[in-house]
């Protein structure tokens, strides 16, 4: 039966190529990950132990720490932002070495990886294309995020796996680049966590919804399974730069592997963004260290604290 309610038709809406759109962010923008040597560690042991420089030491051995143990759990949980700060180099050596074991992002960041392996830039001037009745239009970024989708579905994939193979198997010209292709191609789990109405391609008449819920459903489910050893073995959650979804999502997945009896008292938990908000410092600090371990929140401008920290774990 259909809806007692009007529906938009999104059949009506006009469609642009990327090429045509401005974007904000190009390669060129992209950081160069540089090894944190002598000099920096000399630096870094310079620095007062009190506060940020503290947390930050604490929050690289803990990493350091988990990377070096048998069952290693470290997940590292990302808004756009993380990508649009030109930060992606920065993650993939830090999978390529082993100090990520577990990617979890929001249905944004996976847009800008895509677009980025694409295309090689992302970002749209959402004024100007708000003016222009366009933001969020672009044919290519949806039609290739729908192909990887589809194929993903009917492979039994998750999200964050359709979209990094496709790009990988679809030789993605910047897919060095991606963080999803990457995982893929490292072995990394990494899920896409997808609310509905909240991304571009959701305005496009080709959307399923109930494929992408499915996918995402299933992207929920790995990642409750890496929260599970995370309780039971410990190690490390980082959340950078998601103020709401990944800390509901967190939440969610924290509560099914109490359910399950994973104790959770090996914990690190860190939310590094430009400043601390309430959903991340309960969902992802206070709450899930309560049955014992460590919580930092380290508040500074993601292009300058996450290369701080790349430099601190290899230092």
């Amino acid at each position: 039966m259909p809806s007692d309610f009007e529906e938009i038709d999104l059949s009506r809406v006009k469609t642009i190529s990327i090429h045509e759109r401005r974007s904000k962010i190009t390669l060129r923008d992209f950081g160069d990950p540089v090894k944190g040597g002598h000099a920096f560690a000399r630096w870094s042991e310079s620095l007062p132990g009190q506060l940020a420089a503290r947390d930050l030491g604490a929050l690289a051995r803990a990493i350091r720490q988990a990377a070096s143990g048998k069952n290693p759990e470290i997940v590292w949980m990302m808004g756009a932002h993380v990508i649009k700060c030109g930060l992606s180099r920065y993650l993939i050596e830090l999978m390529r070495k082993g100090y990520i074991t577990r990617i979890a992002m929001n249905g944004a960041a996976a847009i800008h990886d895509f677009e980025i392996a694409s295309f090689g830039v992302t970002s749209e001037d959402v004024p100007d294309a708000l003016e222009r009745g366009v933001f969020g239009f672009a044919r290519e970024t949806a039609e290739g995020c729908f192909a990887a989708a589809t194929i993903g579905r009917a492979e039994g994939r998750g999200l964050g796996e359709a979209i990094g193979r496709a790009l990988q198997i679809g030789r993605a010209p910047h897919r060095d680049d991606s963080i999803l292709a990457a995982a893929n191609r490292f072995g990394v789990p990494a899920t896409v966590h997808v609310a509905i109405g909240t991304d571009i391609i959701h305005q496009h008449p080709a959307f399923d919804g109930a494929a992408w819920g499915e996918l995402t459903a299933r992207d929920f489910r790995i990642f409750a399974a890496g929260v599970e050893r995370l309780g039971r073995h410990g190690g490390v959650v980082l959340n950078i730069g998601s103020a709401v979804l990944l800390p509901e999502v967190f939440l969610k997945a924290f509560s099914i592997a109490r359910n399950l009896g994973a104790p959770f008292d090996r914990l690190t938990a860190c939310n590094m963004d430009m400043i601390q908000h309430y959903r991340p410092r309960e969902n992802v600090l206070a709450r899930p260290t309560g049955f014992g371990g460590t919580r930092i929140a380290i508040t500074g401008p993601h292009e300058i604290m996450i290369p701080l920290l790349y430099s601190s774990i290899l230092s």
